[in-house]
């Protein structure tokens, strides 16, 4: 199964200007697809008139950690999977299983029945990606728990969860085999903007290293997507922001700069 989920990935990720060719690709993965989210990243340079055109108050802000599983030699990364899990303020936290790019047709149709389970497209300046993923809840203490290796890493994904790892997970590889990465330190903020119909989610992602990446995002039903992508675009220009590519995502990122560590 996980051969056939992934054979022509490109097909269901693009990082390139959207042509014609793509953008009938992105209408047909829109019809496999639940919801939808448009995305865009702020340039370094821009991070203060972002904030600024953007019109939310700094203090209003959220902490996160995020913490990220996989094998020292990232097998799970190769394999397009991404596992998961979160800490946020008040003893709360989740856990995700994520399978990306994805074929939405080659995805059990049973699992569209789990409030726990969406499929999404993310199109962003220059790209399309789209995903399979299954939620959990947790706690942050028994996330904690699990990153530290007081508890087994497994007993924080439901049974579900653990049955979507194993259908598309190499075949060798266990959940608790996973080694924890992090954490990242996020500051997130949701609300409603006057001139936006609706929540606008902001995040800064803040790397050990120094590094940062400033996402600003919307979401919505798959039906819905090209009305919100136009508005998303006409206010994020509105506000300041440039509508330029972006090489970086942020998992992507966190996944690099951990695999590196233990390469080292």
């Amino acid at each position: 199964m996980e051969t056939e989920v992934s054979t022509k990935a490109s097909e269901f990720a693009a990082r390139v200007p959207l042509s014609g060719e793509h953008l009938l690709k992105v209408l047909e993965l829109l019809k496999g697809s639940m919801t939808f989210e448009a995305k865009v990243v702020v340039p370094d340079c821009s991070h203060r008139a972002a904030i600024k055109g953007l019109g939310f108050d700094p203090v209003d802000v959220m902490p996160r950690q995020v913490y990220f599983f996989d094998t020292p030699e990232l097998a799970l990364n190769k394999a397009g999977i991404v596992v998961r899990a979160r800490r946020f303020s008040g003893g709360k936290g989740d856990t995700v299983v994520k399978l990306r790019p994805v074929d939405p047709d080659m995805v059990d149709p049973e699992l569209r029945h789990s409030k726990s389970f969406k499929i999404e497209l993310d199109v962003m300046p220059g790209g399309y990606i789209c995903s399979a993923s299954f939620k959990g809840v947790s706690t942050s203490a028994e996330v904690l728990e699990a990153v530290e290796g007081r508890k087994p890493i497994a007993s924080i994904f439901s049974k579900g969860q653990r049955a979507f790892f194993r259908v598309y997970a190499p075949a060798d590889l266990d959940v608790d085999k996973m080694v924890p990465m992090g954490p990242v330190f996020i500051l997130r903020h949701k609300y409603d903007h006057k001139d936006f119909g609706r929540p606008i989610a902001v995040e800064l992602w803040l790397y050990p290293d120094g590094s940062r990446i400033f996402e600003v995002s919307t979401k919505g039903l798959a039906s819905e997507a090209f009305q919100v992508g136009a508005e998303f675009r006409a206010f994020v220009t509105k506000c300041g922001i440039p509508l330029k590519e972006s090489a970086v995502t942020k998992t992507g990122s966190a996944i690099k700069f951990f695999g590196k560590e233990f390469a080292a």
